[in-house]
């Protein structure tokens, strides 16, 4: 892979795949944000073939379904993201909303101690946890 400095310290790639994939994720968050979720569905999929690690795709694919009620599918995408980024807070946060809309509840909880591992004074979770044990 090539690169060519820009300015003091930045560079930027002539690798031709890369920005591809560069602008595949910037269409697929347009449409996200546009709240086109079946066509994010398609670009974030197609996103996916060719960088299976994206963090960001992964965790916003999870966050896809979890608004089309899809659970389990939810889930099987943030351990994707998870096994990335094992701490992620958003991502731990929807796997725990997506086990609790499917009544599991001891993983749900299992989700939010490890939330309070690194963020112990999250206020969703601590809501979470009145609802999983009430």
């Amino acid at each position: 892979m090539c690169t060519t400095l820009v300015g003091l310290f930045s560079r930027v790639t002539k690798d031709p795949a890369l920005k591809n994939n560069i602008k595949k994720f910037k269409e697929f968050k347009k449409l996200l944000k546009a709240k086109k979720y079946d066509e994010a569905l398609k670009a974030g999929t197609e996103l996916l073939k060719t960088v299976p690690n994206h963090h960001d795709a992964l965790f916003m694919m999870g966050g896809i379904y979890y608004l089309k009620n899809k659970y389990k599918t939810t889930i099987l995408y943030l351990d994707k993201s998870l096994d990335i980024g094992a701490y992620d807070v958003d991502a731990l946060l929807l796997k725990a909303y997506s086990h609790q809309k499917l009544g599991e509840n001891k993983r749900a909880i299992s989700c939010c101690e490890k939330i309070l591992e690194v963020d112990p004074k999250n206020i969703s979770v601590a809501e979470l946890l009145k609802q999983l044990n009430s």
